[in-house]
């Protein structure tokens, strides 16, 4: 792939600036969701049984290059260490990293105050990751999440120092790998949510790379109305129907087929437990809207993973969040993470509501592998460069 691990790497007496995204929801003064710590202690564990030390670099909200004081990592202090069995110090400032007390070495890993305190973090100022890579001997990048961010903390350093993904950067690129790099085919992605809008750039590169696309959500009505059916008062971007009939020229011209609703949920209000029908997927009624894919289309998506070897997935296929209008989603997620457990199948999921709507079919265990990564899920997902990927190759 171009990029080194920490297998590649000497770490014995090493002081090791490892990049990590513990961005993670407080409540009352507490972590709250401690998910995003968890899965960066294969790392620093690695690091600290090979005689390395650990100082991590990271981020917590957007203070836009000032010191606020309600954004301090220090509220993640106790999180981190319950997660690692070890002890954690956090540096107030780079002055005091760049002078450690014998107190503050005698920790096993060091934190760093929040990086964006720093007008120079989010600059990629050239400078400030010199400085920064004085603190460290080596460079080891854990936050895939971020890597779509061109800064001094994820692609500035790699620069100055010997440079090596992390367990949870090596798992998400080989990972992804695995789905756009080199899969196995046939390739099928699923693709749903609100807006055809927000997910051009994701649609465009997709049509030419995989075998099948399910279009779901609001999204899938969109390419509906394109292609002249009625919707209803359903979510739709009629002014997005020129570029839905240019994504399937495309996808046509590429041999990609793609697959939209059959037959469709329609309910007259957005609300648990609504009043809803099944109607074939011209007979929308026009003031009702489109709330979920129905049985016939969940079939043929079934059938559709049934041949696939490789599947994506991002964003769900109906309003996945209230009962009844989750079936969909819940059916060909439950049929993906089937063919998954049993070895049929190699499935990535990522992005947004994709994780809350694969935990709420209890689908997600059974992935492949789930992304947390949000905006560098997606970016990958389009075929953008990703400057933290990027600077690893370097």
């Amino acid at each position: 792939m171009g990029w080194k691990t920490l297998d590649d790497m000497d770490l014995a007496g090493k002081r090791v600036l490892t990049r990590v995204d513990i961005n993670v929801p407080v409540e009352n003064g507490r972590v709250s969701d401690a998910t995003r710590i968890e899965r960066i202690v294969p790392t620093l564990r690695d690091i600290l049984s090979r005689g390395g030390k650990p100082i991590l670099i990271a981020h917590f909200g957007r203070p836009k290059g000032k010191v606020v004081l309600s954004m301090s990592l220090r509220v993640v202090v106790p999180a981190l260490e319950a997660a690692l069995g070890r002890s954690v110090r956090l540096i107030e400032t780079l002055e005091g990293a760049e002078t450690l007390t014998e107190e503050a070495r005698s920790a096993d890993v060091i934190l760093l105050e929040n990086i964006r305190f720093y007008p120079g973090e989010e600059a990629n100022d050239p400078a400030f990751a010199a400085r920064l890579a004085a603190l460290g001997d080596i460079y080891c990048n854990d936050a895939f999440s971020a890597a779509h961010r061109a800064h001094a903390s994820t692609a500035g350093l790699a620069a100055h120092l010997p440079s090596c993904a992390g367990r949870l950067m090596q798992a998400e690129l080989e990972a992804l790998e695995a789905a756009l790099g080199a899969p196995k085919r046939p390739l099928m992605a699923v693709v749903g949510g609100a807006k055809v809008s927000s997910k051009l750039d994701l649609l465009g590169n997709l049509v030419g790379q995989v075998d099948t696309l399910v279009i779901g959500g609001g999204m899938a009505n969109t390419f509906l109305a394109a292609q002249g059916l009625s919707v209803g008062k359903s979510l739709c971007e009629h002014d997005m129907a020129p570029t839905a009939r240019e994504i399937m020229a495309k996808a046509a011209t590429a041999g990609c087929e793609i697959i939209l609703p059959a037959d469709i949920v329609v309910a007259r209000e957005f609300a648990e437990g609504a009043a809803h029908e099944v109607l074939a997927v011209h007979l929308c009624p026009d003031d009702a809207m489109i709330l979920d894919a129905g049985p016939q289309s969940v079939a043929r998506v079934a059938k559709a993973l049934d041949a696939a070897k490789t599947l994506i997935w991002n964003g769900p296929l109906g309003a996945f969040e209230i009962t009844p209008f989750n079936a969909a989603t819940n059916a060909a997620a439950r049929h993906a993470a089937s063919l998954s457990r049993a070895g049929a199948l190699i499935s990535v999921a990522g992005g947004g509501d994709t994780v809350a709507a694969l935990n709420q079919a209890g689908a997600a265990e059974d992935f492949t592998y789930i992304s947390t990564a949000g905006g560098a899920f997606l970016e990958w997902m389009e075929g953008k460069d990703l400057p933290g990927v990027a600077a690893l190759k370097a």
